[in-house]
């Protein structure tokens, strides 16, 4: 989801892209992930690749460390290998949600989940291979043209159903990954900070509020009934409150998640 509008948005910006897909390039395989630095050269590596089932990685926390931690590990090692640089993307899901403020770079994380220490095993991966090249790039609630998504996932049911319940207990900033991948290439562009960042849309909501702005714009008549997370048994615990928000210089700004949903909508719909 996120590396295609990523890809996209660097071709169009002059860049020589090349995009590797799972099947292309596993970046559990670290001799694979030697081989394809070694003949592309790059001068930037974003990585995109992820386990991002979070309900999954409860019972497959090994699986989730393999992609996340020691994976996010191989590709750092073999672009530093070649002095290029490593933006890492990384997850709001690194925090506990026990703040009531916007969570900031130097804020300790605490995971809650499985796929959170599995997200933070991936930052501590990428310092240990890269520490003098890397960005790690946090960023929350992605949502996009080109995968599974939230607002997907409403507007498909809110077709089929008349009614749905949607929590109103967590709270984030629902991130267009078209905006995100424009900010990416910018901090390629113009050279990224070293160390962690958090880069995510302007504004905060809840998933209820989210869905209502989906529901809205999509013009379906479809009931929303707030509910709380208790409620849901999900496996994976999420943090109650997981707002990002950037206190370095130089990490561009998003526009607002409404004007995010407004463009998934033009392209999805």
């Amino acid at each position: 989801m996120l590396g295609r509008d990523l890809a996209d948005v660097a071709e169009k910006a002059g860049m020589d892209v090349l995009g590797l897909s799972r099947s292309e390039l596993d970046i559990t395989d670290p001799a694979a992930v030697e081989d394809v630095m070694q003949e592309a050269r790059p001068e930037v590596v974003i990585n995109c690749a992820a386990w991002t089932d979070v309900d999954g990685a409860e019972s497959a926390l090994q699986d989730a460390l393999a992609t996340n931690g020691a994976g996010a590990g191989n590709v750092a090692r073999a672009a530093s290998d070649l002095g290029a640089w490593t933006i890492h993307i990384s997850s709001d899901y690194v925090f506990d949600g026990c703040k009531r403020q916007p969570y900031l770079e130097s804020d300790a994380p605490h995971p809650l989940s499985a796929y959170g220490r599995s997200k933070l095993a991936g930052e501590l991966e990428v310092l240990r291979n890269a520490p003098d090249r890397h960005t790690v790039v946090r960023s929350s609630w992605l949502f996009g043209a080109h995968g599974r998504c939230f607002p997907a996932t409403i507007l498909q049911l809110g077709r089929e159903r008349d009614e749905l319940a949607v929590v109103d207990d967590q709270v984030g900033c629902p991130t267009f990954t078209g905006h995100l991948a424009r900010g990416l290439v910018e901090l390629a562009q113009r050279g990224a900070p070293s160390g962690v960042v958090h880069m995510a849309a302007e504004g905060s909501c809840s998933w209820f509020d989210l869905a209502s702005c989906v529901i809205e714009l999509a013009g379906l008549d479809c009931h929303l009934v707030r509910a709380r997370t208790a409620d849901m048994a999900r496996p994976a615990p999420r943090p109650a409150y997981s707002v990002l928000c950037s206190q370095q210089a130089g990490v561009p700004p998003l526009p607002h998640w409404k004007q995010g949903v407004k463009e998934f909508m033009a392209v999805r719909v």
